[in-house]
């Protein structure tokens, strides 16, 4: 059901007096602030149906960097608030389509009407509403961002084209007093498309009331072609063959299709058109092919806890979906809905392919939703209806699903809760997980953290968890550090360094264990710690390494390319031909990547395929993947990204290059997200436990040894959570990131110095303020970043102290209330 904007009607000669006059005077002002006012005027107050008795204020988000602007209710709407409902605002001469967050705290007339209301029912969950808003109010970070970043369909309603936007001069108002504004065409009191009319005096004359207003959206149609009985002039024998081949078919979606079908060429096709004896026909769209739900898993009893937030980790993800399929079911059986979070599509593949068909398990008449950006804009659309529609209850997405208006959320899951790829790196910075628990909180919604390690803020005591023993595990260390004897780890030892330096990237264990892989016509992956040849080149005269010129970090080598590339902001050069420090001709290549592993890979095992997959190259892997059983080797030399594509079906090696470059990094998570990792690693493939080697110059580092020990997956962050309560880290308090940045260094060191101070202004104690200092690349981008970080006992006050960054400073300033990678 629509609301369109019901006529302005005019109740005094006063009203319309002052509206004259005012056109008269200011026949083209614009307002392109929503918060402007119209002139006064003075209402009929004891017309109890006047617009005044049951006019509110609407607080509207824009899909714009910017805050929520207050918009007049339309007049003559009568009916509750439409709170997470859609409507058509004006906004800069044109239209632009928000969400309603809430009530508006302004006066009524002095703000813009809102044209129109969209929906009958909320497009955006009650739930995300206020999740947002907290959000918001916390980081300052404009709810028009949180919008644009999370809803990932229906704000672009005006773009597609597929409305329908009539307008008309309300009753007795003569918008010829715009004079030439409106050039030959003036709206009168017939309805008129408003493509007719110019934008500007239109925007004008809705602003004064004096223009009514009728917008609804048109369902997607399909263009076909049809025959028809008889034309207007006779047809050649061959376009008689193609006339009859569509007449045969019924209709046809394209001239190139009506052409291949008959086997004509376009031409003779255009010539039926053009002698009348067909005709397009615009049709409802069919619905889009959708994900099917996979079929229903077993029944068990629910074991799982019963408590406003649990967890539930270890295992296999077969054996956790298992027991979290029990919980989904119990939900859906009394009518409630359930949403479940993953943070990456190799997540969200298997928790589809685990949990979808508990809809097809006893759950009622319902339906289950796959929703994430990966779908198309159709696909999106359609799942949105439907879940709009109460058609589905159980959506499995990522974090755009958090968006979805499920009526009676009776359980919100978030997989792999300690994921970085639920980060949100720019716009808002959101942290999904942060949002999910806000959202829980707002609806006293059970939340449940579902994964194979639990992140260290989800163990306090408040959080009852079940932890499942490790599945079975084979492993290997190769301990760099220790060059004349390896520790009894595992099934191989040996000295890794020979005399001429080799040994690495592949240690003569790993390299030893390829081969066997290679003879038994299995398969092995070599996952490495960047893409490209190597991290640096270095002058091996005077250690010179050619940096980017715009951020202070080395430049990586890319051999294919023979180009030199920064991974921070894209800067490519040429391989210089001699050193610009001394003339040395000759370069050094340090921190192999995948492109250096992969030609080693080849030198050992030359007969042996060796594929790359990397944000560079991705090579077809189908041969790997269709050859379960058949041994057919091969070595796949890959980043992290390979664990968003399905495990290799005959997988008997997983090496680690060199473990260390996920422990130096700048952030007291390192050693958390190292752990994660390997945890990850021994369980990719489904069923198989193939040796996990790992090359490291910290074989004694206590991730490892967690691993390598057996213990479960809760014991090592276990270990973490009390270190953590020693610093005062989350979850033992609250972490704020404020970045200064500028680009000059003198002037971003003195703006962050400008923030510590107005920090200590605003209350803050030396042990909430750490910093302010360097970042650890000195230059990104060309920006000069400065770090100050806020460490409180809570989000209250942080919040108060955040406060005291209510002002300018000389630099640019983010805050980040959910910090994650580098501090």
């Amino acid at each position: 059901m629509l609301f369109p904007l019901a006529s302005a009607r005019i109740d005094s000669e006063v009203r319309q007096i002052n509206r004259n006059l005012y056109q008269t005077f200011h026949p083209l002002r614009r307002h392109t602030d929503p918060r402007m006012s119209a002139p006064p005027f003075t209402p009929d107050l004891e017309d109890p149906a006047h617009p005044s008795k049951v006019t509110r204020t609407w607080a509207v988000a824009l899909p714009l960097p910017v805050a929520a602007y207050d918009f007049a209710a339309p007049h003559g709407f009568v009916g509750p608030l439409p709170l997470g409902s859609r409507v058509v605002v004006p906004w800069q001469n044109g239209l632009l389509v928000g969400v309603v967050m809430g009530e508006g705290g302004q006066s009524a007339h002095n703000l813009r009407e809102v044209v129109a209301v969209l929906d009958d029912k909320p497009w955006v969950g009650a739930g995300f509403i206020a999740a947002t808003l907290q959000f918001a109010a916390l980081s300052r970070v404009p709810v028009g961002l949180i919008l644009s970043d999370l809803l990932g369909v229906g704000l672009g309603a005006l773009s597609h084209g597929r409305y329908l936007h009539r307008v008309r001069a309300v009753a007795g108002a003569d918008l010829s007093l715009f004079g030439a504004a409106f050039g030959s065409a003036v709206p009168t009191e017939a309805w008129a498309a408003a493509s007719d009319f110019i934008a500007g005096p239109l925007d004008a004359a809705r602003e004064q009331g004096l223009l009514q207003e009728e917008f609804v959206l048109q369902p997607r149609q399909v263009t076909v072609y049809r025959p028809k009985d008889a034309g207007t002039q006779p047809l050649t024998p061959r376009q008689q063959h193609a006339w009859q081949v569509l007449q045969g078919a019924g209709q046809l979606p394209s001239q190139s299709a009506w052409a291949q079908a008959a086997q004509v060429s376009p031409g003779v096709v255009a010539g039926v058109l053009a002698r009348g004896w067909a005709a397009l026909h615009d049709l409802p769209a069919p619905p889009p092919e959708l994900p099917t739900a996979s079929l229903p898993p077993l029944q068990r009893p629910d074991t799982l806890p019963e408590a406003a937030v649990w967890r539930l980790h270890g295992g296999r993800d077969h054996e956790r979906y298992l027991l979290l399929a029990q919980r989904i079911r119990r939900r859906l059986e009394v009518g409630r809905s359930v949403l479940v979070i993953a943070p990456d599509a190799a997540t969200l593949r298997r928790a589809w392919e685990h949990l979808s068909g508990v809809v097809g398990s006893g759950a009622g008449d319902t339906q289950a939703a796959l929703f994430s950006g990966a779908l198309s804009d159709v696909q999106r659309e359609e799942t949105w209806a439907r879940i709009q529609r109460g058609e589905v209850r159980l959506v499995i997405g990522t974090g755009l699903a958090l968006t979805a208006p499920l009526s009676d959320l009776a359980l919100l899951v978030v997989l792999e809760e300690g994921s970085d790829a639920y980060k949100l790196l720019s716009g808002s910075a959101l942290f999904i997980p942060d949002m999910a628990r806000r959202m829980a909180t707002a609806l006293a919604t059970p939340l449940a953290y579902v994964g194979c390690v639990p992140a260290v803020e989800s163990l306090t005591p408040d959080i009852a968890g079940l932890v499942l023993p490790p599945p079975r595990i084979r492993l290997h260390i190769v301990d760099y550090a220790a060059q004349s004897h390896q520790p009894e780890l595992g099934p191989l030892s040996g000295v890794q360094f020979r005399p001429d330096k080799q040994g690495y990237p592949l240690s003569h264990d790993l390299a030893q264990v390829l081969r066997q892989v290679a003879e038994r016509g299995r398969q092995a992956l070599l996952l490495a710690p960047r893409r490209g040849y190597s991290a640096l080149i270095r002058c091996p005269n005077c250690e010179h390494t050619p940096h980017c010129r715009n951020c202070d970090i080395p430049l990586r080598l890319h051999q294919v390319t023979r180009q030199l590339e920064c991974h921070q902001c894209g800067y490519q050069q040429g391989i210089p031909e001699r050193c610009e420090v001394c003339g040395e001709m000759m370069w050094q290549a340090r921190g192999p990547g995948t492109e250096w592993i992969a030609a080693e890979a080849r030198k050992l095992l030359p007969a042996t395929p060796v594929y790359r997959f990397d944000k560079d190259q991705q090579d077809d892997l189908s041969a790997l993947y269709n050859a379960a059983g058949s041994n057919t080797s091969g070595v796949v030399v890959a980043t992290q990204a390979i664990l968003s594509q399905p495990a290799l079906p005959d997988l008997a090696l997983i090496g680690v290059t060199l473990a260390d470059t996920w422990l130096n990094v700048s952030d007291f998570r390192a050693s958390e997200r190292y752990h994660r990792l390997l945890r990850q690693l021994t369980e990719w493939h489904p069923t198989r436990a193939p040796l996990l080697l790992v090359q490291t110059f910290q074989a004694t580092h206590p991730a490892l040894e967690s691993v390598a020990q057996g213990l479960d997956a809760g014991v090592y962050v276990q270990s973490e959570y009390q270190l953590r309560r020693v610093l005062k880290y989350p979850p033992h308090g609250t972490l704020a990131q404020v970045v200064v940045s500028a680009r000059e260094q003198a002037r971003a060191s003195a703006a962050a110095d400008d923030v510590a101070a107005a920090l200590y202004s605003a209350g803050a104690t030396s042990a909430e303020v750490l910093g302010p200092a360097p970042s650890p690349v000195a230059r990104l981008k060309g920006m000069y970043p400065y770090h100050v970080l806020l460490r409180t006992r809570d989000e209250a006050r942080l919040s108060e102290l955040l406060r005291g960054l209510n002002r300018s400073f000389k630099a640019r300033v983010r805050v980040d209330v959910v910090p994650r990678g580098g501090l």
